[in-house]
């Protein structure tokens, strides 16, 4: 109890006193598995937490020990954060934020209510979703869904500073968190399906000053590259990289959006992410490998110069966004330590980087059903080496414009999205949320008007054929190996965030709106419990006078539940998705809960 007392002093005086370097506040604060400040729950993008109270032999015993209500009816992805005793919970648009008293039954200390204009919830692609809030400094930051950057004084809600990011009008809007590093907030954008030119962007944390922005396509000093310090494979990639790869000036309507999650390694002070689509979805329209869409990007923290680079799906024919998760492990590959990049890519491959060098170590497929590449090529010595080897039937560039392609897998919202695994260095294992979904795809030529869908492509999606007639997965993976080591089947897509314990569990959400609890070695299921609605929210955890709490949101939405959200029947509407989930009707209404768990 001690111990907790002190952690709980530390976060106090970090909470309302100012640090010399918020990446040394926030270290020690992931370091503090009462708390839970970043929605990655440390830098690494781990997951998993060193709490134990709750284990695999009573989480059998776990019960609802209070419950909030956001006001909102659309998808609530990500999670709360804790710092000392007080609680931030966000919602999805209006992006509402709460601070609630943990040492008064919740009460809320105060609310910050952005005025957005609704103009924006058209412009969004796929819900009005928001992945939630990050705290540093004293501050809480919220990036809103028009784009505009806020932080709020941690104590009292009021805005310290705003900026605005990007243009709705334009078609950029942001769905995502921030990652507070050093002295700087780190947030992306959204607008792949807008023809947007994407970025990312470093703000100073004090002021809200820009300090630097890095596109993910387009000329040296717009990508921030050095043409012969920055790698790709180890190689200079040279000068005018991205340009070359690029018909005319489609570079500056490419996409490549940044909507996904950001970690950091103190050690080599970068932060690394991933890129998405290039757009249009119709492949025939933009020639090239059109880097650097659906890349991982390691950039110097301080000055965002790009000092390695990885591009998993050249010249994207299935919108598979690279924007998901790179989780930072240090393992044992060939009886070496190395200092790895893990990634579960939208592409259906998990691939292990060395984080120092972009060295590529393992590519492997981590869902059977995947068919649209054979492999990846690891021989460094061939012409095509770390590209995937596409089967021509799932073509949809050789198969032309107007060509309906079928039974690609995964489908175009990947064998998973957003939705974050965890790490446990208990067992060595990542625990991976996945979507065991086909498509058919259909491109077709379109023009490019600012503010409007350049999308170019009719989508239908159905589970994986021949398998267990669901459309999700829960897996558990060996990173160094490239293989699943056990899968729970699961009716529909798993579409909320992993978390690992160090009492061997971990937990997990569905769309039917079940928090599971399964053990970490086996994948046994040890507790069910059904929440008011869907879950695509992400599991965190944390403790509060000597006692440990699981907490998610719930609230059916994202792309695979903006039918529901929305409420879209044509089957082709939300990208192809409205259709494939339209069985999750019968088994979920909207909602908009936390729901907070305890062992009595």
């Amino acid at each position: 109890m001690k111990k907790l007392i002190l952690w709980t002093g530390l976060a106090c005086s970090l909470l309302f006193g100012a640090a010399a370097n918020a990446n040394d506040e926030v270290q020690k604060l992931t370091q503090d598995p009462n708390q839970w400040v970043l929605q990655t729950g440390d830098y690494a993008n781990t997951r998993y937490s060193k709490l134990d109270q709750i284990n695999a032999g009573n989480v059998n015993k776990l019960q609802v020990a209070w419950t909030f209500s956001t006001g909102v009816l659309r998808g609530h992805e990500g999670a709360p954060i804790v710092v000392g005793d007080i609680m931030y919970v966000h919602s999805p648009f209006p992006n509402t934020v709460f601070a609630l008293d943990l040492n008064d039954d919740g009460k809320i200390i105060w609310k910050y209510e952005p005025k957005q204009d609704p103009n924006v919830i058209p412009v969004m692609c796929c819900d009005t979703v928001n992945r939630g809030l990050a705290y540093a400094d004293g501050k809480v930051f919220l990036h809103q869904a028009d784009t505009t950057v806020v932080a709020l004084d941690a104590k009292t809600g009021k805005v310290v500073w705003s900026v605005v990011n990007g243009d709705p009008k334009a078609g950029a809007t942001n769905t995502a968190t921030v990652m507070p590093v050093k002295d700087k907030v780190l947030v992306g954008i959204s607008g792949g399906e807008f023809g947007v030119q994407c970025h990312v962007t470093a703000y100073d944390l004090k002021t809200g000053k820009l300090a630097w922005r890095a596109y993910s396509e387009g000329p040296d000093d717009q990508i921030l590259f050095d043409p012969v310090k920055t790698t790709a494979l180890g190689k200079p990639v040279g000068a005018d990289s991205s340009l070359k790869t690029w018909q005319g000036d489609q570079w500056k309507t490419g996409g490549g959006c940044t909507w996904g999650w950001y970690s950091y390694d103190p050690a080599t002070n970068l932060v690394y992410y991933g890129s998405g689509n290039p757009s249009t979805w119709n492949p025939k329209q933009r020639p090239g490998d059109n880097k650097w869409s659906m890349t991982i990007f390691a950039r110097d923290a301080d000055t965002g110069v790009a000092k390695w680079v990885y591009q998993m799906t050249p010249h994207d024919e299935w919108d598979y966004d690279g924007i998901n998760e790179m989780v930072l492990v240090d393992q044992k590959i060939d009886g070496k330590d190395r200092n790895l990049l893990v990634h579960f890519d939208r592409n259906g491959f998990g691939y292990t980087l060395d984080r120092k060098t972009g060295e590529l170590l393992v590519a492997e497929k981590y869902d059977p059903a995947v068919n649209w590449a054979s492999k990846i090529d690891m021989d460094p010595k061939s012409a095509t080496y770390g590209r995937p080897l596409v089967v021509a039937q799932y073509s949809t560039e050789q198969n032309g414009e107007d060509v309906n392609s079928k039974g690609i897998c995964p489908a175009a919202l990947g064998t998973k999205d957003q939705q974050p695994s965890a790490f446990s260095p208990r067992t060595g294992l990542f625990y991976v949320p996945t979507n065991h979904v086909c498509m058919d795809y259909e491109p077709f030529k379109v023009s490019y008007t600012p503010g409007q869908p350049y999308v170019g492509a009719t989508l239908s999606m159905y589970p994986a054929p021949n398998s267990h007639g669901g459309m999700g997965n829960f897996i558990a993976w060996d990173a160094t190996k490239g293989k699943i080591v056990w899968s729970l089947p699961e009716q529909f897509s798993v579409w909320s965030g992993a978390l690992a314990t160090a009492g061997d569990v971990v937990f997990y959400g569905t769309l039917e709106g079940y928090l599971k609890a399964v053990d970490a070695k086996t994948g046994k299921e040890l507790y069910k419990f059904k929440t008011p609605s869907g879950i695509i929210g992400n599991v965190m955890t944390y403790t509060h006078k000597g006692k440990q709490y699981v907490a998610v949101l719930s609230g059916v939405g994202g792309w695979a539940g903006i039918g529901l959200a929305a409420g879209l029947t044509d089957p082709n509407a939300g990208l192809g998705a409205v259709g494939g989930y339209a069985a999750l009707n019968s088994y979920t209404a909207l909602g908009g809960q936390l729901t907070v768990f305890a062992v009595p």
